[in-house]
């Protein structure tokens, strides 16, 4: 108890007060820019938080990156560009919503939604943090290959085309994870002699171009099209209506995102994918999906932002990163001298409490600049076209530059900016794509490593209750839309 008082005096200082306001403020504007992140934002101030006080220095790094996963879901709903990789799947039903003249309602949700999952998340690691690493640390390469499975498994229903193009989609972002040199042999696959694909596919060049840039590409295609609606409807945030009827939406995807996020090197965009097509699974009007279903902005955003919280938990009680971003969380630790791990919870409690501390005040800020700001962001809607989408795609330029500083990236985000345009003419959605990238190096080393396990016995799988488990969802999982089908035809 004395830990725990000791921690939240030193959040609620005034200083760390003003330092956890404005590092939010700055989070929610960063992941909002596509192409950033609180990756980059927490690299580039790595200079100035090894010189501070090593509790604010990491208190600082968990907001950010707190905050910019909600920032990343203001351009997914405002203009189709996920502003982070976990906002991917709130551009289904958040830029259909925008078009239609909800922003400021589709927003609204989005900041009480991530609010929500932040805060559970974070409520489950004070409770509950040893426990819940104690549960990630007995998953091995036969679970992550299970759960992996599960997670393709989820492309039957993913998006709004057919069946067959979503596995068509998927088996094509498992094609591209494969590009690059073979973790297990040394082989270059796919690379055509080219240095720069040695290291695979990165993931942000994608996504910017499967969205972003195919988006621009529509927008041209479609340049004498009506304008969109009013700034009256536009500013309109959620009613209460609207939030009961998202509650078990939202906790539901807390748990799972809170869950995904505790499982070493998975994180907010697994979950939130996960989430929204459990959103629609579990929806009375399915059919609503990728219309504008205000579910299917509860799910991801309460879902990835839940993930922060849950990705925490490895990185503190084993030092082993739960996320791309926990991953350079981890590097300021050491560099500040603070060693993660299991002895991190008795030795020094008081600093993992001011850290929950942090990372709940940066909930309650941005759910206060998310509702209050909403009526703000929503009038970038209105933004002539011709303005807008201009700077957009400036800003997806320096943004894929900025990753690697590499030209490189430049032309793949342009490339699959014609990829993920030619999709979407021909009624393929880029969700399984991603999902597919996202999973597919993670089935080809985890059913490596649990090949070499077993010493090439298949029957080994079938000693381990948990990647049973998933095996069994993933079967659920590819049947559901067929057994669905059929039940409908009965009816």
């Amino acid at each position: 108890m004395d830990a725990a008082l000791t921690g939240i005096a030193f959040v609620l200082s005034a200083e760390m007060l003003l330092l956890i306001f404005l590092a939010t403020i700055a989070g929610v504007l960063v992941g909002a820019l596509p192409g950033l992140g609180s990756i980059m934002m927490i690299v580039l101030l790595l200079p100035y938080i090894i010189v501070m006080e090593p509790t604010a220095g990491i208190v600082l790094t968990a907001v950010i990156y707190c905050a910019a996963t909600f920032g990343g879901s203001i351009t997914s709903i405002l203009i189709n560009t996920p502003g982070t990789p976990a906002a991917a799947a709130t551009t289904f039903e958040g830029y259909p919503m925008a078009q239609r003249g909800e922003a400021g309602r589709a927003l609204g949700m989005a900041a009480f939604s991530s609010s929500v999952g932040g805060i559970f998340s974070v409520l489950v690691l004070i409770v509950a943090a040893p426990l819940l690493a104690r549960v990630a640390y007995h998953f091995g390469p036969p679970e992550y290959f299970a759960l992996a499975l599960f997670g393709l498994s989820m492309l039957a229903s993913l998006g709004n085309t057919s069946t067959l193009k979503n596995y068509i989609g998927g088996a094509f972002g498992i094609l591209l994870s494969t590009v690059g040199v073979d973790f297990a042999t040394g082989v270059e696959r796919f690379t055509f002699g080219s240095p720069a694909l040695a290291e695979g596919i990165h993931f942000i060049p994608l996504m910017i171009g499967l969205f972003a840039g195919s988006e621009l590409l529509m927008q041209a295609a479609a340049s004498d099209a009506v304008p969109r609606l009013v700034s009256k409807v536009a500013v309109r945030l959620p009613s209460l209506a609207d939030l009961r009827k998202v509650r078990g939406t939202i906790a539901r995807s807390s748990l799972l995102g809170t869950f995904v996020g505790i499982l070493p090197a998975e994180g907010g965009t697994v979950a939130a994918l996960m989430a929204y097509n459990e959103a629609k699974r579990w929806s009375k009007t399915p059919e609503a999906f990728g219309k504008g279903a205000i579910e299917g902005i509860a799910a991801p955003e309460s879902a990835n932002n839940a993930a922060t919280g849950g990705a925490m938990v490895p990185t503190l009680a084993l030092g082993i990163p739960g996320s791309a971003t926990t991953a350079v969380i981890l590097g300021a630790m050491i560099m500040l001298g603070v060693r993660p791990g299991p002895a991190l919870f008795q030795q020094q409690p008081d600093f993992l409490y001011a850290i929950f501390g942090g990372m709940l005040l940066a909930n309650l800020v941005f759910l206060f600049v998310g509702l209050y700001g909403a009526k703000l962001f929503a009038h970038i809607s209105l933004v002539p076209k011709q303005f807008l989408w201009g700077t957009v795609f400036l800003l997806a330029f320096i943004g894929t530059y900025a990753i690697n500083n590499s030209l490189f990236d430049v032309w793949m985000m342009v490339a699959f900016s014609v990829v993920g345009f030619v999709m979407r003419r021909r009624g393929y959605s880029a969700a399984p794509v991603v999902m597919g990238l996202i999973l597919g190096e993670l089935v080809e080393i985890s059913l490596t490593q649990s090949m070499l396990m077993f010493q090439q016995d298949v029957s080994g799988f079938f000693t381990r209750p948990i990647a049973l488990l998933f095996f069994a969802l993933a079967l659920l999982g590819v049947a559901y839309p067929y057994i669905k089908s059929a039940l409908q035809r009965r009816r």
